[in-house]
């Protein structure tokens, strides 16, 4: 009775971790839309300047390598067998959320604006298609997430099943919706976020061109992992289908894609 007893209570524990966890993201995701797209948040990608150029340069270019090492290497496969040594399984992706959100909170508040004007679209048509590209590519990036399995993705899914005692299955491959347009819609949607500034100073910039060369590397690693894990299924979506470009005049896919992501392809 009593290890049943303490078995329920690790299982609550762990159901509310993840709960935790994943309030944790979705404040930090809302913040991240203010703090991109300078409103309602104290501070600001644009907000005032107040360190010499060269000190604030290097403080964001160090915040963002934080960012991409803990976010790229949590990610991979040997480091989660590792962290699963130490931690119950069902709380792995729990974990990689909590700690890429306190990454990006830190970023947020150790951010260092820079000022300076790269470029400033007056034409109201311009600024409004770059304000309506900003808003395509949040609401494309919160899309993907729930046509990949939302819930997976954050962890809540993991703790849940673990709660419930059932053994965990991992989700299919599976190409659903923008998935048969281009492998990494998740990853257009944050690139026509972070671009689409109708007006772009210097600290916007090394952001946009910052996570921009991140994500580059980040697909090259994914798909190393996707292709170690499902094999010839996903080279051949590879070869298929552009990674970030639609092709115009592209085939469509055949019956046995037709529902399944290369969801994995932009877990992280």
């Amino acid at each position: 009775m009593k290890t049943h007893q303490q078995g329920l209570v690790a299982r609550i524990l762990v159901l509310l971790y993840g709960a935790i966890c994943y309030l944790i993201f979705f404040a930090t995701f809302l913040y991240a839309l203010g703090f991109v797209g300078n409103f309602v948040v104290p501070k600001a990608i644009d907000s005032r300047p107040a360190d010499p150029l060269w000190l604030a340069l290097a403080v964001d270019m160090a915040l963002l390598a934080v960012f991409a090492v803990q976010h790229s290497a949590m990610a991979r496969p040997a480091f989660k067998r590792g962290l699963t040594r130490f931690i119950p399984e069902a709380m792995e992706r729990s974990t990689y959320v909590l700690l890429s959100s306190l990454a990006l909170l830190l970023l947020f508040w150790q951010w260092r604006p820079m000022g300076g004007t790269v470029w400033n679209v007056m034409n109201p048509l311009g600024r409004g298609l770059l304000h309506g590209g900003f808003a395509f590519g949040w609401l494309l990036v919160l899309v993907t997430t729930f046509l990949i399995n939302h819930f997976d993705l954050f962890g809540l899914r993991q703790v849940w099943t673990f709660f419930r005692g059932a053994a965990y299955v991992p989700m299919k491959f599976v190409t659903p919706g923008p998935y048969k347009l281009v492998r990494h819609p998740l990853y257009v949607g944050w690139l026509c976020a972070f671009w689409c500034a109708p007006t772009m100073t210097v600290a916007h910039l090394v952001f946009a061109l910052a996570t921009t060369a991140y994500i580059l590397i980040a697909i090259r690693l994914e798909e190393r992992d996707l292709i170690a894990v499902h094999g010839q299924d996903y080279i051949g979506y590879r070869e298929r289908t552009p990674m970030l470009v639609p092709a115009l005049g592209a085939r469509p896919p055949s019956p046995s894609e037709s529902g399944v992501a290369a969801a994995p392809a932009s877990r992280r």
